[in-house]
């Protein structure tokens, strides 16, 4: 007949062995989720100098380039962080959060990863609408 001691013993040692699995398994998909392919953040993806993008989207024009430094929008309250997105050729206001992802005029609730992201996004928002100027 076992000994009760060793018997507790095991299954102590068993449920923190099980503890460390699930722990390792809940940190390693939480890093999974943050890096992109590549292995960088996925979240504060910079855009970079080069970085622009020109494409139909659902059938919208979507374009994106950085802005020369102390080049703004048309409105001096940019807050887009030196880039610029426009849809079907309006500009649509963005801004860039402290963590680096993006918000914008259309959607300032859902956050994105990048600014092609959040140009897509706000076509599928606008359902056909066209962007309207800010004033």
């Amino acid at each position: 007949m076992p000994d009760r001691g060793s018997s507790s013993e095991l299954t102590r040692r068993r449920m923190l062995q099980g503890a460390g699995v699930a722990l390792t398994a809940a940190v390693g998909t939480a890093v999974i989720g943050f890096t992109g392919p590549n292995g960088q953040s996925a979240v504060a993806a910079d855009p970079g100098a080069g970085d622009g993008f020109d494409e139909v989207y659902q059938g919208r024009r979507i374009q994106g380039r950085p802005l020369a430094a102390g080049h703004g929008s048309d409105h001096s309250g940019h807050h887009g962080g030196g880039y610029q997105v426009l849809v079907d050729g309006q500009e649509l206001h963005v801004m860039r959060n402290a963590d680096g992802t993006w918000i914008s005029v259309v959607n300032h609730y859902q956050t994105h990863a990048t600014p092609r992201s959040l140009a897509r996004a706000a076509v599928l928002d606008l359902q056909g609408a066209e962007l309207l100027p800010l004033t």
